[in-house]
């Protein structure tokens, strides 16, 4: 019965550990929009660090939208927060909310 229990233990804790890592990708950053390009479904935005992408350092970078109706929702100036996620084609935001 111990090496079921150990089994069952050593599951359990690699699940909770892909849930953590998941949940880790998809962190919100904070942001400020600084460009939107409608036409291209691309957006500008001045944030801080974003770990889960790999930055370590606040900057300013061009990324492309998921959904290009998220344009629509935010005006230049305004603060966000976003997720994002980084594909062979650069960078996309997939949620994108102004900061309340």
């Amino acid at each position: 019965m111990k090496p079921i229990i150990r089994t069952t233990a050593a599951a359990l804790a690699l699940a909770l550990g892909l849930t953590i890592s998941a949940l880790a990708q998809a962190a919100s950053i904070s942001g400020e929009v600084k460009k939107i390009d409608e036409g291209a479904g691309k957006i500008t935005l001045k944030h801080g660090p974003a770990k889960n992408l790999g930055m370590d350092e606040p900057m300013t970078m061009v990324y492309r939208v998921k959904n290009p109706g998220m344009l629509k929702q935010v005006k230049v100036g305004d603060k966000v927060t976003f997720e994002a996620e980084e594909a062979a084609s650069g960078y996309t935001v997939t949620k994108l909310e102004k900061a309340k």
